[in-house]
């Protein structure tokens, strides 16, 4: 049980932060809309966080791909937002393997496209080896 609230204050903090962008904004816009606002109230706060950060998938010693999460926070929490009407299954297990590539054991799935926010903590049980290196990208306006 100890493992599931690691990180509580922190976590507390973020769902904080994106509860207020949730009262602003409502639902409806696309998901980057989100997430630029949360990186405005991140920023208000004063979490510490890095945007659009990338790191490699491996199988079997290869290299295969790249994951980019949404947002690291502290470089212990990764957050990954969606602006859908209904979070199912495969967002958390799609949030749960990037917890796994990055090599952390707590993440938030942030939801902001229901009528109020919907989060879930998740937590990687096997996170017991150090992270895996990561580096940010910049933004892109475009998106």
């Amino acid at each position: 049980m100890e493992e599931f609230y690691r990180h509580k204050e922190l976590t507390h903090q973020i769902i904080g932060c994106a509860m207020q962008v949730h009262k602003v904004l409502g639902n409806g816009f696309q998901e980057v809309i989100y997430q630029r606002a949360l990186a405005i109230e991140f920023a208000k706060h004063r979490v510490p966080f890095a945007r659009e950060v990338e790191v490699s998938v491996y199988y079997d010693g290869q290299q295969i791909g790249l994951r980019r999460v949404d947002f690291l926070v502290q470089d212990v929490i990764l957050v990954e937002l969606k602006a859908i009407e209904l979070l199912e299954k495969v967002h958390l297990a799609q949030g749960l393997n990037y917890l796994e590539a990055f090599g952390l054991g707590t993440g938030l799935l942030l939801n902001f496209g229901a009528p109020s926010l919907e989060f879930r903590r998740l937590v990687n049980t096997k996170s017991t080896r150090a992270p895996v290196p990561s580096r940010t990208l910049p933004s892109n306006p475009s998106k």
